[in-house]
Order: structure tokens, then C-alpha cells, then sequence
């Protein structure tokens, strides 16, 4: 059923509701229907969200498309009228952006190949060209024997890829009896030197370029990077499993192979990114102090265009501010809408945020909660609600205008590895959104899949449907959201 209907059927059965079993739960259901008509009938997802993935493409931290990311989401949040959208700097350190790669077989036949650059590695001195040197059975005392193999090389450092990212962790809407939540389990890429001491020998070695597999299957190809990489480091790069694979089983039948590598890229010496902030102030004078706080974020890994890790979750946000605004929503409390930068190098932004805003008692007493839209893909079902049964029972009452639109549970064990976790730790009350895995994890997650054809024009629109509601539900309560301890604890 598309969603245009569901949300026709709920806008009725939400001003015809009786009140339910969460009656003694205020629920605001006269906006909740006016949310819904206007996500559904005015919705600019699909436009902002091509915007975002078409037009800017991939969001590396600290890159210049991250830049233009960041101001074009400021300037909406300005255009639709929030109040003080703005950038909000802090210190990274150096951006990194690819220029051009190009990776191709030339013997014993010729093949354009699936690699793809790590993150904040270093040009190639030219184009390299001449024989894969497979040094992924190899000892550091083997490889060092090498040397004069080595220096200029093209040298693959890792065993074939037997193993791959096969399944997406268990689907939430799914699990009747809980769900796994972090990161899904590590895939390795196996080499006889450990992968660290590899690379600082083939640095030492004068290596040209490195490459090793990707731990996914059918050419999908996984890239991250570390922006600490030297950039006398040799230039590394990651190639599609089956033809990584490939070279290895022709290399060790004896037939040379031969590569041509060409890899362009520029380091940014500035040190800053930032945050993308803008408000909706509240209206109550006893509580517009009060802050509710809307958050996903907005880098992404550089190989596809970030479209659901983390584009599908921005939209959200982004679209959410749009529903609200266009609304003219008067909160009781502040509602703050905020981009993170950083968040795959370490929950940069969100920590960012907080050593600014969030230093002192008082200040962390004012947020009232924190709402993250992060992993998974696909429409949101409810809530990781961090074993916090008391805002459990509230959220549980505000899912219920949502029902039709699929929005029906909130579970109550958390999730990790996303831009609520800091606010969690200080004891705050920050949730994440529960969204499908459905090709997340071994298709689109980090890799070169990553693309917006993965999320449809009706999950976009309920997702930030979803994320309005609870905003103003939120900014609307008499009491405060209960905190899993008390502030200061």
C-alpha cells in the first residue's frame, strides 16, 4: 500500500480516536493530522533528498563537498524561516578530497577494475605501471627479503577474500523476543603480517601503491580511511573481492600480471568543519529554555553518495524543519535541528556540540531529549529507547497517530555507535530511530552501493513524518522526559 494512502486513512482515525490506553500520555493528534497532510501532500523529500545525493554527492568530513553539504542545508533552515541557522565550527584537521583514479589490468589481458581509494591517501607519483607483487603470505622478514621487488610497486598485501558480509544484522520489526543492536560482526581481510606492521615495512620499502579486497561480495566494495595517514604513506586503495581474487589465482599459477594505476588526490590544510544548527523557538515561558533536539548526520564516506549513511537520515531531519515550519509551529519548548559533521570518525560533531553547549549542569538540565536518525535504511518503525521504561511508556502513547504509517514499535534495549551515544553516556535522555537493515549491512553500508535508489519516495516522507511528530510531541509536554539517571550523576 503506498503511503499517500495509509496517511489519507490515518488523518481520519487520528481526529476520530477515542482516547486509548496511553490516555493519561498527552498527545497532541490535531498536529499530528496536520504533520501527516503536509508530509504527504506538500513533501519536498524527494527533491531535497536528490539534492543531497545527486547534486552534492558523497560528504567526506572536512572535504569540500561536505562544505557545500553543510551551507546548502543552512541556507533551507534560513529560507523556511528558523530562527539563527547557522554553522557551527570546530577543529578536525585536515580535509581530503579524490581528484581522479583509475585502476585497469593490462596483462595477461586487458580489464577495467572495481578499486576504489581509501580516505586521506596520497597521490600516486604519476602512473604506475608493471607487475603485482602478492605479498599476502609473506612474513615481515619475507617481505623485507623483497625489497628491491618492492620499491615502485603494486604490491597486493592481503589473501584471497574467502570470507564476506553476507547477511544484514536481524531486522527489528522482526525480532519478537528483542534486538541486536552496535555495529554488525567484523569481517577481517587475512594477511600473515599483521595488516599495521605491513604497511609501515612497505612505507619503509618504498612501496608504489597498495591494495587489498574488499570483504563484500558481487563487486561491492567497502572504503573507509584514517585522517591520520601520513602522506608519505604509500597510496592505498580497495578492490572488488572476485577480482582481487582473480590476480592473486593467476599471480600464483605463474602468469604476470600487470597493473596501470593512476590516483590523484588533494589534502585540505584547513582544520575546521562544522555543525549545521537552526531553531524553531519556543514559545512557553516556563519552558522555551527547554531544548528538544533533532539530530542525524550529514558526512558520509566518500566512494558512492552517502544516500542511507547517512543521507536518509539528514532528510529526515531536514524535511522534518520543513514540515514544521511550513506549519508555522509556535513549541512550547525549542525545538533545535542539527547536522552532525564527524560522526564517522568519531561522533565528532555531536561531541562537539556538547563540549560547547552542554558543559554545566544547568545547561544539560535544559535538554529536554535528544532524537537521532541514523542506522538502517528504509522507513522508521520507533524507538531504541535505552532501557528508559518511564520515556518508554510516553513514546509508546505517541506511536499510536503514527500506526498506520508502520511506525508501531519502541523496544526497550539501546543501540550504539551513532551521535546519541554521547548525550546517553552524560546520562541525558537521547533515543535513535529504529529503522529496517534490509541491504544496510552487506550491501550499502560504508561501500561504493550506497546509492539513493535504496530508499523509495514513501519511506522519506514517513521517516520524517515520524521525526516531526515526535519533535512536537516532545516540545509540547507538560512534564519533562525521564532521564535514565539523574543529571549530574
Amino acid at each position: 500500500m503506498r503511503i499517500r494512502h495509509l496517511m489519507i486513512g490515518a488523518v481520519f482515525s487520528i481526529l476520530a480516536a477515542p482516547p486509548l490506553a496511553h490516555a493519561q500520555v498527552a498527545v497532541d493528534r490535531e498536529m499530528a493530522a496536520r504533520i501527516i497532510e503536509e508530509g504527504s501532500d506538500r513533501s519536498q523529500a524527494l527533491y531535497l533528498y536528490h539534492t543531497l545525493t545527486d547534486e552534492i554527492g558523497a560528504r567526506l568530513t572536512g572535504s569540500p563537498a561536505y562544505d557545500q553539504a553543510a551551507n546548502w542545508a543552512r541556507d533551507r533552515f534560513a529560507e523556511w524561516g528558523l530562527t539563527d541557522a547557522r554553522l557551527e565550527p570546530f577543529e578536525f584537521g585536515r580535509g581530503w578530497t579524490l581528484k581522479k583514479l583509475s585502476v585497469e589490468m593490462t596483462a595477461p589481458r586487458y580489464m577495467p577494475l572495481n578499486a576504489f581509494a581509501d580516505a586521506w591517501t596520497a597521490s600516486t607519483a604519476g602512473v604506475v605501471e608493471g607487475n603485482v607483487v602478492y605479498v599476502g603470505d609473506k612474513t615481515a622478514d619475507q617481505i623485507r627479503a623483497m625489497a628491491s621487488a618492492l620499491r615502485g610497486a603494486i604490491v597486493l598485501t592481503h589473501q584471497p577474500q574467502e570470507e564476506f558480509r553476507d547477511l544484514d544484522r536481524p531486522q527489528p520489526g522482526m525480532e519478537a523476543d528483542g534486538v541486536r543492536t552496535g555495529n554488525p560482526p567484523r569481517i577481517q581481510v587475512r594477511s600473515t603480517t599483521p595488516t599495521r606492521e605491513m604497511n609501515a615495512l612497505l612505507s619503509e620499502l618504498g612501496a608504489g601503491v597498495i591494495i587489498r579486497p574488499s570483504h563484500y561480495r558481487d563487486g561491492t566494495v567497502g572504503v573507509l580511511g584514517n585522517r591520520n595517514t601520513p602522506e608519505d604513506a604509500p597510496p592505498a586503495m580497495v578492490l572488488s573481492a572476485e577480482q582481487y581474487n582473480m590476480i592473486v589465482r593467476l599471480s600464483q599459477r605463474g602468469l604476470p600480471v600487470e597493473l596501470r594505476v593512476e590516483l590523484r588526490t588533494a589534502f585540505d590544510t584547513e582544520s575546521r568543519t562544522f555543525n549545521v544548527i537552526a531553531d524553531i523557538p519556543g514559545t512557553d515561558p516556563a519552558l522555551r529554555d527547554e531544548v528538544v533536539l533533532v539530530g542525524a548526520h550529514l558526512d558520509s564516506w566518500h566512494t558512492a553518495s552517502g544516500a542511507t549513511d547517512n543521507g536518509d537520515g539528514a532528510l529526515a531531519v531536514i524535511e522534518a524543519a520543513r514540515l514544521l515550519a511550513a506549519l508555522d509551529a509556535q513549541p512550547r519548548r525549542t525545538i533545535r535541528f542539527a547536522l552532525w559533521s564527524g560522526e564517522e570518525q568519531g561522533l565528532l560533531g555531536a561531541r562537539a556540540y556538547i563540549e560547547e553547549h552542554l558543559a554545566d549542569e544547568a545547561s544539560q538540565d535544559n535538554l529536554s531529549v535528544y532524537l537521532n536518525d541514523d542506522p538502517g535504511s528504509g522507513r522508521s518503525l520507533g524507538w531504541y529507547m535505552e532501557e528508559n521504561m518511564a520515556a518508554k511508556r510516553i513514546f509508546d502513547a505517541w506511536l499510536e497517530p503514527l500506526s498506520d504509517l508502520g511506525i508501531t514499535r519502541n523496544v526497550v534495549e539501546g543501540i550504539g555507535s551513532t551521535d546519541h551515544v554521547p548525550f546517553n553516556g552524560m546520562g541525558l535522555p537521547a533515543f535513535n530511530a529504529i529503522k529496517d537493515f534490509d541491504g544496510y549491512d552487506e550491501r550499502t553500508r560504508h561501500t561504493n552501493a550506497d546509492w539513493p535508489e535504496r530508499m523509495s519516495e514513501d519511506e522519506l516522507k514517513q521517516q520524517a513524518i515520524f521525526l516531526a511528530h515526535f519533535a512536537w510531541q516532545a516540545a509540547q509536554l507538560d512534564e519533562r522526559i525521564p532521564r535514565a539517571r539523574p543529571i549530574g550523576d
